[in-house]
């Protein structure tokens, strides 16, 4: 069931507050017994086969986690992950491994089909997570229908956020009242309309700029620099409005129950540094990965050697936890390969300047545009079907591929068309760019690039209402705080257009992206 369909907006999220407040009657057991059937339905609507391995998840990773917790052993610490990762290993990269081993060997070994299951990646690490606290002795005392209704609520089970124990449970007294207070409701509901006007109406608008040139590109064709550019760029923001979207659901629809998810997704193209980029790019996996790989690993405890090297491990397995191919990996070596690059540059300069200044604008301008540059390069290896096609297109972006555009440009200024000639530019026809839309496609970016790099996020617009747990009104300053929402009649009407946008933009229900990984 997606967030952007039909029956989620009309059937199941209205019948799963009504139900809500009637088990609130019977007390909190009652209620807490509901979301959790509410939320084994939500994610079984996909496939009900599958409800049988997340159950059986939960039940393992519970059982062992309570022992764990009174006796803590390193061997049964070692089995539980094991199994996580077994899990997770034979599902999502089987197949890969098997077809690596295949090309190595010359041999033919075959797993058959295999179909990943729905959220497996996200509720994987959050138990991984689990079991390592229990162990340390960090876990609280609580039963397995609590535990059953963090791993599985509903917003955050099928594309995170991925919520850590400490966050969610302690809410649960407050939570599981069955009332539905009228603040929390204002609050949730504009989160979430929100995040749907940006998948709906931005992000799959966007995807008909950057499918058809990676389409292309993974049929042969060699895009020439426009069309490269236009794809990427295009990806670029499709990415970004779909994981801000849907981080905006999640966090909405959790609190119209009164539960407060962690915040996943800070603007991250404003980051000045790649460091910046993974503290505001889905934060809760950074997070994972820092606490339960990188410390770990030495962290940066044992020199800057160890400490790139490290970096360089938690990002290749990053990027693999996004999806079973080489270009994954490629694309989290690219970003560890930044990151390396962006401490090596701390350590070299640890001074950046004086704020204010107009040589620190210029610099805080150069920085932030050299940060976004190098992760749309990282996006386009991201979304490649394989090598070839990020291959091509990345040759296309070099101008290896020609140097194309359509002959409208030329009219809008004399002297463009002889530099752009000069520097070996030749125009055509536009039908002779089929994957490049012209001027419509050129405005598309430039408003989306000015709003990731100019505009206020929907947490920042709801500050002063913690819309999460690892956010507060105190975290920002801008111009915009004078725009701030406030349940007005004024905002209200608002958000009643934007929400009917959204609904009448749902003409074909299309997965989020992260949905894949």
């Amino acid at each position: 069931m997606l967030f952007n369909s039909y029956v989620f907006l009309f059937v199941f999220l209205p019948v799963t507050v009504l139900g809500y407040v009637y088990c609130g009657r019977a007390g909190r057991r009652a209620v807490l017994l509901w979301l959790i059937l509410a939320s084994l339905t939500f994610y079984g609507w996909w496939n009900p086969a599958y409800l049988l391995l997340l159950v059986a998840s939960i039940a393992v990773n519970f059982t062992i986690a309570q022992v764990l917790r009174t006796r803590p052993s390193r061997p049964l610490l070692a089995v539980g992950i094991a199994l996580n990762l077994l899990a997770i290993g034979y599902f999502k990269y089987a197949n890969f491994f098997v077809d690596g081993w295949n090309e190595l060997t010359g041999y033919s070994f075959e797993v058959g089909s295999i179909v990943l299951p729905l959220a497996i990646s996200f509720f994987t690490f959050q138990q991984i997570a689990y079991l390592v606290d229990a162990h340390r002795g960090l876990i609280n005392s609580h039963d397995w229908l609590e535990y059953t209704l963090f791993v599985t609520f509903f917003p955050q089970l099928i594309a995170g956020p991925i919520v850590h124990h400490a966050e969610i449970i302690p809410q649960y007294p407050r939570a599981l009242s069955g009332s539905v207070q009228a603040r929390n409701l204002a609050v949730g509901s504009t989160i979430f309309l929100l995040g749907l006007f940006k998948k709906v109406v931005i992000a799959d608008t966007i995807a008909s700029y950057s499918t058809p040139m990676f389409d292309a590109a993974a049929g042969g064709v060699a895009v020439s620099l426009l069309e490269a550019w236009g794809g990427s760029l295009a990806y670029t923001f499709q990415i970004y409005f779909d994981f801000s979207g849907y981080s905006d659901m999640a966090i909405g629809a959790a609190r119209l129950f009164g539960i407060r998810l962690p915040a996943n997704f800070d603007s991250p193209y404003k980051a000045r540094n790649i460091i910046e980029f993974w503290r505001r790019w889905h934060m809760t996996l950074s997070r994972f990965l820092r606490n339960y790989l990188y410390f770990p690993l030495g962290g940066n405890r044992h020199g800057s050697f160890r400490r790139y090297q490290n970096l360089m491990i938690v990002m290749l397995l990053g990027g693999l936890w996004h999806g079973a191919g080489w270009t994954f990996v490629l694309w989290g070596g690219l970003h560890g390969l930044f990151l390396v690059v962006n401490h090596a540059w701390r350590a070299l300069f640890p001074n950046p300047g004086d704020p204010g200044t107009i040589r620190a604008s210029v610099g805080d301008f150069a920085a932030r545009t050299t940060t976004f540059v190098s992760v749309v390069v990282a996006w386009t290896v991201f979304r490649a079907d394989d090598w070839e096609a990020a291959r091509t297109v990345l040759k296309g972006m070099a101008g290896l591929n020609g140097f194309l555009l359509p002959d409208t440009f030329a009219t809008l200024q004399g002297p463009l068309r002889g530099l752009l000639e000069a520097s070996g530019g030749t125009f055509v026809r536009p039908y002779d760019l089929p994957f490049f839309s012209g001027l419509e496609e050129l405005l598309w970016l430039t408003i989306l690039l000015l709003i990731v790099w100019c505009m206020p996020n929907s947490l920042e617009l709801i500050a002063r209402f913690r819309p999460a747990v690892n956010w507060s009104r105190s975290d920002r300053a801008g111009w915009y705080r004078e725009f701030e929402w406030r349940p007005t009649t004024l905002w209200a009407g608002v958000m009643a257009v934007v929400g009917m946008i959204a609904v009448f933009a749902l003409a074909q229900e299309t997965e989020f992206l992260y949905f894949q990984f």
